[in-house]
């Protein structure tokens, strides 16, 4: 399927709600981190926009690395192999790692960035999420924060895309494809 099969669909969260979920989830970050400084690692690309509000509300000290995984190849299916990309470039051993992401959906993407940074010495390594689609869970692997969780659908906005298209949007719409949703 080419991005000319696809459309933007229904509108599963808006801007403000997106907003309101993130608000929530850094008040409950600051909470529980309160005295303490937390490596944040932004999976990229699909995390930045999401990280980037986050790490705003954020009053506890933080640092900021990327990594970069690969398991859709411009497919709206996983392929059930993960690549990583891009690696990080911090030092994790001994400090405190919350791994960011999108969305959590068969959960392999995350299962390999957490055996990857408890492998490298991190003291605690906790995961925040921004949508987790649960009935997709292919793996053992449950968010410790999470805004929302979602049908299973194809979504788009707010960092999340298909084909490299769609990051742009501030919502976040169920992805429609030529013949089907």
């Amino acid at each position: 399927m080419s991005s000319s099969d696809a459309e933007v669909g229904e509108v599963i969260l808006s801007a403000a709600q997106i907003a309101e979920g993130v608000r929530k989830l850094a008040a409950q970050i600051n909470r529980d981190y309160a005295g303490r400084e937390v490596v944040l690692v932004g999976v990229l690309t699909g995390a930045a926009v999401f990280l980037s509000d986050l790490m705003r509300q954020l009053t506890v000290p933080v640092q900021v690395d990327f990594i970069a995984v690969s398991s859709y190849e411009n497919a709206t299916v996983s392929s059930g192999r993960v690549r990583v990309l891009k690696d990080l470039t911090c030092e994790v051993a001994g400090r405190d790692v919350l791994v960011v992401e999108d969305i959590v959906d068969t959960g392999r993407s995350l299962q390999a960035i957490l055996e990857l940074v408890r492998q490298r010495g991190a003291a605690s390594v906790k995961t925040v999420c921004l949508l987790s689609k649960p009935s997709r869970r292919e793996v053992d692997v449950t968010p410790d924060y999470c805004a929302f969780e979602i049908p299973d659908k194809f979504v788009v906005g707010y960092g999340l895309d298909y084909a490299q298209k769609y990051r742009n949007l501030p919502y976040i719409a169920a992805l429609v494809t030529q013949g089907r949703d």
